[in-house]
């Protein structure tokens, strides 16, 4: 098979990859191992339930001018609930409810009077300067104090990339920051300048389908329709003097003028062990610690908790063995039948990467035991599933700046060789689209330089979407 650009992974990078770069003309064929596309954003409908495998919401600011092209009306989105304006944080073994707006923290106890001060007192804290890179927590409690640090965004770091802030490298997971304290000199004074000047940070909505996260990645295979092949496993890429050969189990072997590797970090590892041994190196030392996910169904009268909140999530400090939980059935409509609740808990992680390893009995157990304490969660749950992810999140520890560094450079060491996959520059469902259309950018424009090898076809036509005619 000849076509202008394989691309390996149909994940929500892969995918948006190659429907971009469809949609330009290119001869496009997706690889995916799995019997079906999506990677982790899977969601499963069970008795009323819907359960969400991996995400379980995007954030519309960054992914609202991306989506477009992809949806129809039918599709149906549903927008985080307008009841829903708080989250919970532990601290000292309870739940606090803390409001969603950028004063919260001053204005609520869940701070000593002492933390609130040295928060309000990052405004005069000296700014470090170039240096050595930091972790999030040394950044956060050099900037905010180590109340701030400890209690609010050790577990926002936890939630968001199921890692540590002890690990973590600021500048790669909130370079927004280092940019503000490099600009300005303090991120709130940076925050306030912008908000004066009229550019105010953008509000993290979230959002989601009907049918849950597997709505993007079902609306983005349908549009490559048969250019997308499931179980299908690539073997090996070889350099040839019109661009590459993969060698693959179920497709047989397949000639591109260009490839773009949209796998997992270990996997890509292993693709490129023969074509670029700087790119496999770096992408080998990324760490995707395993995470489980598990999702519990109750009556509402079983749980006196208001779940009034996007969910909650516990501190490093507090022990748990949950690192946090999502109000599934609050946060969105059609999670659960009527006069029923969803609720999902994360284990594991780089916090506790054994715990994501027990049977499902085990972690059903741990996750009712938790429920029953901080939500008065009563008697059985009427549904229990659990999902083992041996992978989970990429960490972006210190030193991932460098790693990515060595990543990007692969096209110019391997011309039409690429990579696209969340852990090059954000985790995010939003990220992950962002990367693949800007991917698609960079392979386009190497395909149409003059310059570029030869091309093993002419007839673009089997890369036609389905159903757009372009």
């Amino acid at each position: 098979m000849d076509v202008d650009v394989a691309v390996i992974g149909a994940g929500i990078s892969g995918l948006s990859t190659a429907v971009d770069l469809a949609r330009r003309g290119h001869g496009v064929i997706a690889i995916e191992r799995h019997a079906r596309p999506g990677g982790k954003a899977q969601s499963e409908r069970i008795d009323g339930f819907l359960m969400e495998h991996g995400p379980s919401s995007v954030v519309a600011a960054g992914a609202t001018p991306l989506l477009p092209q992809y949806f129809t009306a039918e599709h149906d989105r549903v927008d985080l609930e307008p009841g829903v304006r708080r989250r919970y944080l532990m601290a000292d073994g309870r739940l606090h409810g803390i409001a969603v707006h950028p004063l919260a923290f001053l204005t609520s106890n869940f701070l000593s009077k002492r933390g609130r001060l040295r928060l309000l007192a990052e405004a005069i804290v000296p700014s470090r300067g170039a240096g050595m890179e930091e972790t999030v927590a040394a950044f956060c409690r050099r900037r905010f104090g180590h109340e701030f640090a400890d209690r609010v965004i050790d577990p926002l770091v936890g939630g968001m990339f199921a890692g540590t802030a002890e690990s973590l490298s600021v500048a790669a997971t909130f370079p927004r920051l280092v940019e503000l304290e490099s600009n300005y000199g303090s991120i709130l004074r940076g925050v306030f300048i912008g908000r004066v000047s009229g550019k105010r940070m953008p509000a993290r909505r979230l959002f989601s389908w009907r049918d849950g996260i597997g709505t993007l990645p079902t609306a983005l295979a349908a549009q490559l329709g048969s250019r997308l092949k499931v179980g299908v496993t690539v073997r090996r890429i070889a350099a040839h003097p019109h661009g590459f050969v993969l060698t693959t189990a179920g497709a047989g072997s397949i000639r591109a003028r260009a490839v773009v590797i949209a796998t997992q970090p270990h996997v890509a590892a292993e693709l490129l062990a023969n074509v670029d041994a700087t790119a496999a190196k770096a992408a080998a030392q990324i760490a995707a610690p395993p995470i489980a996910v598990v999702f519990l169904g109750y009556e509402r009268a079983q749980i006196a908790h208001p779940l009034d909140g996007i969910g909650y999530l516990a501190s490093t400090g507090e022990h748990r063995r949950v690192n946090g939980s999502l109000f599934c059935s609050t946060m969105f409509r059609y999670r659960a039948p009527d006069g029923f609740v969803s609720l999902a808990a994360y284990i594991g992680g780089d916090r506790a990467p054994e715990l994501a390893r027990l049977a499902p009995d085990e972690l059903i157990d741990i996750a009712r035991h938790e429920f029953a304490m901080l939500l008065d969660a009563r008697g059985e749950p009427v549904l229990a599933r659990v999902r083992h992810w041996p992978r989970g999140l990429p960490q972006y520890r210190v030193g991932h700046r460098e790693l990515v560094a060595a990543l990007n450079g692969i096209s110019e060491r391997q011309p039409g060789l690429f990579l696209t996959g969340n852990y090059l520059d954000g985790v995010s469902v939003a990220a992950c689209i962002a990367h693949g259309r800007k991917t698609a950018d960079d392979v386009d424009a190497q395909l149409r330089r003059p310059s570029t090898f030869g091309s093993f076809r002419q007839d673009h036509t089997a890369g036609r979407l389905k159903g757009t005619g372009s």
